[in-house]
């Protein structure tokens, strides 16, 4: 405890104007988070609207992208284009709030599009590989080829049901098409297995804040748009069934890919396919313990994915390598660095006492009521999601070190408190039963 403090003071005495800004949004986050004084819905005016989901999204977003400019040290110190870089950054969070917070579906629509502008931006003009380009053409292609259905299905709500409010959804659709057009484009954006293929492309080719921006909030509009819209297409439970089916049997065939990775972040990236894919499961069961388990999962997932990529961004920023062939025997180097490994890995197994542990026992619970035909697939993939997380662990910090690293600098003060920042709410948020 005594050497956390000592941290926090050093890095409080060598901050500038700006550092000192962010330290004050992130004080107000902090208070926001444990004195959490909204009732449980309140409407600013006709076109937003405040509740317990919508709030801790947003409560996310600001975390996320206080702990993103925290993370592009190695930006200031290239001078690459940080004011370009933090205008992009800003861009994206703004559309992001706004997103969250809209109480119309065509405004949604507006600033959940538009949102991949600037995610698009960061992965062009800060990835780190050529081969950016091709991972730009997967996000821009995926995502405006299944937004297109939804905006036809917006449309036609408009039209025939004048249904344009997102809260006050009492409607019931009835037509196939209108629930395909509705969840195709949240179902890519999760993303669903099947419709994966441009995460772990995007998430290798982006920078740090990048794949922390993109694992920890821009999955979760797909989410957030499921659980909006999750009222009006309940009435067809036979495809909530089978997206059921792919998802979780997707999560399974994705868990036995990341025991077969090398490159530390298209792992991670796989991993959050697994788990969305639970998140789906229990989102489609349309019980209150599926739809609440999914939104913990989302939350937790957020810090803890986020968390992940920062620790291979460290990794990487000292061997310019992401492969774990050259990336082992971490804790000869940096045991300190090793120690916030198994936290933020047993967090992501869903280990005691981490949100994820709610989010799982909730999703596992309410799947397992909609049909016992999944129980033996979540028992599947709860193994070998535990199975791909000790692997990764054990791989990466165990066994003998390269033999042709020569130097290594330690990890410094920022990167702990970095690391800190996404473990710390990660746990506490178990203990904060507010939420609930």
């Amino acid at each position: 405890m005594n050497k956390i403090i000592f941290m926090i003071i050093i890095f409080f005495f060598n901050m500038n104007f700006w550092d000192y800004m962010y330290l004050f949004i992130f004080s107000f986050l902090c208070i926001s988070i444990f004195y959490y004084p909204f009732m449980y819905m309140m409407f600013f005016n006709s076109m937003f609207f405040i509740d317990k989901i919508n709030f801790w999204l947003i409560i996310l977003t600001m975390w996320i992208i206080f702990l993103m400019i925290l993370s592009m040290f190695i930006f200031k110190i290239n001078n690459n284009n940080i004011m370009l870089f933090i205008f992009f950054i800003t861009m994206l969070s703004v559309f992001l709030i706004l997103s969250f917070s809209i109480n119309n579906y065509l405004m949604f629509y507006i600033f959940f599009e538009m949102s991949l502008i600037p995610t698009l931006y960061l992965i062009l003009g800060w990835g780190y590989q050529p081969e950016r380009l091709m991972a730009g053409i997967y996000l821009l292609f995926y995502t405006l080829f299944a937004s297109m259905p939804l905006l036809m299905g917006l449309l036609f709500l408009k039209k025939k049901l004048n249904l344009i409010q997102l809260f006050y959804n009492s409607m019931k659709i009835f037509n196939i098409f209108l629930f395909y057009s509705l969840n195709f484009a949240f179902l890519v954006k999760m993303p669903m297995f099947l419709v994966h293929l441009w995460l772990p492309k995007a998430h290798v080719e982006a920078p740090i804040s990048g794949s922390m921006i993109l694992a920890a909030i821009l999955l979760k509009l797909g989410g957030y748009g499921l659980i909006r819209i999750i009222k009006i297409t309940m009435l067809f439970k036979n495809l909530n069934f089978l997206f059921m089916l792919i998802s979780i049997y997707g999560g399974i065939l994705i868990s036995f890919n990341c025991l077969r990775q090398f490159d530390l972040k298209i792992l991670i990236a796989f991993s959050s396919v697994a788990h969305m894919g639970l998140v789906l499961g229990g989102l489609f069961t349309i019980f209150m313990w599926g739809i609440n388990g999914s939104f913990f999962m989302m939350i937790a997932h957020g810090l803890c994915s986020s968390g992940l990529f920062c620790l291979a961004n460290i990794s990487y920023e000292r061997l310019l390598s992401r492969s774990m062939l050259i990336n082992k025997g971490m804790i000869n180097f940096m045991p300190s660095l090793s120690f916030w490994w198994f936290l933020l890995i047993t967090n992501n197994m869903s280990s005691p006492i981490s949100l994820n542990l709610i989010a799982e026992i909730s999703l596992i619970n309410s799947i397992i009521s909609f049909s016992l035909l999944f129980m033996y697939m979540i028992f599947v993939l709860c193994f070998f999601s535990a199975s791909y997380c000790y692997y990764l662990y054990s791989f990466s910090q165990h066994g003998s070190f390269y033999s042709s690293i020569y130097s290594f600098s330690n990890s410094s003060i920022r990167e702990m408190l970095l690391l800190m920042f996404h473990w710390f709410p990660l746990n506490l948020l178990f203990l904060k039963m507010l939420i609930l």
